[in-house]
C-alpha cells in the first residue's frame, strides 16, 4: 500500500514553500533588472507559460480522477452491504441447530468490517482488523459447508448459499482494493515541485513592481494550494474534513448489522 499523504500538513508545507519561492523569485528578478534593466522577457514569458500550463494540466488531471474513485468506493459499500444482507437471509436454508453459531459469526464479521475502516488513517490497526475479518470469512465458509452435510440439511441450500457467500467475500475484497487505489506518491511530489517552480517564476515576473502585491501573491498561492488540498481531501476522505461525510456511508453496513440483532 502506498504511503498516505495527510491533506492539511501537505497543504501547509506547499503554502509555505510557495510563499518563500515567490519572495526568492522576486529578489532574483530585482537583481536581474539591476544588471540588465532593458533585458528581454519574451523568452521568459514563453517558459513561464509552458511551466504554468503543465502545472494546470497536472492539477486538472489529478482532480478529475479523485471524485470518480470516491464515488466508486461509496458504491462498493452499498454493494457489500447488500451482499451481506442477502447471504444472512439465506442462512435460513441451513439446519436450525447450525444457524445460531453461523449467525453469530456474521455479526462478528460485520463488526470487524466496520472497525476496519473506522480505524483509518491508522493503517497498521486497520490491517490487523482486516486480517481478523478474513479469518472470520474462513470460519463462516467452513461452518456453512459443515452445516450443509448434517442429516436434516436442505439439498438445495448450498446452491443458494455458496454464490451469496462468494459475492459477499468478493465485494469485501473489491472494497479493500478500491480504498488503496490512489495516484502514485510521485504525482503529489511533482505537484509540490511544480508549485514551487511556478511560484519562483511568478515572483521573478513581479520583480518590476516597487511594492509587494499581496492581493496577487495571496490569490496565486491560495488558488493552487486549495486545489491540491481539495484533491487530497477527496483522495483520502477518512483523514480530513470529509471523514464525517465518508463515515456516514457506513450507515448502510450499520443498518445491516442492526437487522441481525
Amino acid at each position: 500500500m502506498d504511503p498516505i499523504i495527510p491533506p492539511v500538513p501537505f497543504a501547509l508545507c506547499m503554502l509555505a514553500g510557495m510563499l518563500i519561492c515567490l519572495e526568492i523569485g522576486r529578489r532574483l528578478g530585482k537583481r536581474s533588472l539591476e544588471k540588465d534593466p532593458q533585458g528581454s522577457t519574451s523568452g521568459a514569458s514563453a517558459l513561464q507559460g509552458a511551466v504554468f500550463s503543465l502545472f494546470g494540466l497536472l492539477v486538472g488531471f489529478t482532480f478529475s480522477g479523485a471524485p470518480a474513485r470516491l464515488d466508486d468506493a461509496r458504491h462498493q459499500i452499498q454493494k457489500e452491504a447488500n451482499a451481506i444482507g442477502t447471504a444472512y437471509l439465506r442462512l435460513d436454508l441451513l439446519p436450525p441447530a447450525s444457524q445460531p453459531a453461523i449467525r453469530e459469526k456474521f455479526r462478528n464479521y460485520v463488526d470487524s468490517r466496520l472497525e476496519t475502516f473506522r480505524k483509518l488513517p491508522d493503517v497498521p490497526a486497520a490491517q490487523v482488523e482486516l486480517a481478523k475479518s478474513k479469518k472470520i470469512q474462513s470460519d463462516i465458509w467452513t461452518q456453512t459447508l459443515a452445516a450443509s452435510h448434517l442429516p436434516d440439511h436442505d439439498p438445495d441450500a448450498l446452491k443458494l448459499l455458496v454464490p451469496s457467500l462468494n459475492e459477499m467475500f468478493d465485494e469485501a475484497s473489491t472494497r479493500n482494493t478500491s480504498r488503496m487505489m490512489h495516484p502514485p506518491v510521485a504525482i503529489f511530489i511533482l505537484l509540490l515541485l511544480l508549485g514551487l517552480v511556478c511560484s519562483l517564476l511568478a515572483g521573478y515576473a513581479m520583480a518590476g513592481s516597487k511594492r509587494h502585491s499581496w492581493l496577487h501573491i495571496g490569490t496565486f498561492a491560495f488558488v493552487y494550494v486549495v486545489s491540491v488540498y481539495v484533491i487530497l481531501e477527496i483522495e483520502y476522505p477518512r483523514l480530513g474534513h470529509l471523514s464525517i461525510v465518508e463515515a456516514s456511508y457506513d450507515q448502510l453496513l450499520v443498518d445491516v448489522r442492526e437487522s441481525m440483532n
